[in-house]
């Protein structure tokens, strides 16, 4: 019996916000859709070069009340970067708190709008320890 990998869901407060956290991941839309009846929205996004691997954003035009205040019931969303520090700078320049810097080189952690707990990795060998990363210490829960 076969098995394919298709996506992960994650539930969102707000679409926007959302598609902008994980544009700065580098993913982008790569297919949309529009319930009335059921009215929400599912965004995929995945990175540029791998389609097969999408996150779905679902957002209840309602809102969304069911919403762990803890996402981490389901663990973590895992993208390896190119660079670590730079994406962990890229994302700090842009208000996103980094809960477990990249003081090894290799892993960070940050949180989504959402609260979802994404893992970052170093593609390839981990980067020499440098600072401001490596005598940052880890802010709120990963």
């Amino acid at each position: 019996m076969k098995i394919k990998y298709l996506h992960t869901m994650v539930r969102v407060l707000d679409l926007e916000a959302s598609m902008k956290f994980y544009e700065l991941l580098g993913l982008k839309e790569i297919r949309r859709a529009e319930n009335e009846a059921g009215r929400f929205t599912l965004v995929f996004m995945a990175p540029e070069d791998q389609p097969e691997c999408p996150v779905e954003l679902t957002w209840n035009w309602d809102g969304d009340t069911g919403l762990p205040s803890d996402s981490r019931h389901f663990g973590h969303l895992a993208y390896a970067v190119e660079d670590i520090y730079a994406m962990c700078q890229t994302l700090m320049d842009h208000g996103v708190t980094i809960n477990r810097p990249p003081r090894d080189g290799h892993m960070a952690f940050v949180r989504s709008p959402d609260n979802v707990s994404i893992e970052l990795l170093q593609m390839g060998e981990r980067k020499p320890p440098q600072e401001p990363w490596a005598s940052m210490p880890n802010t709120g829960h990963w």
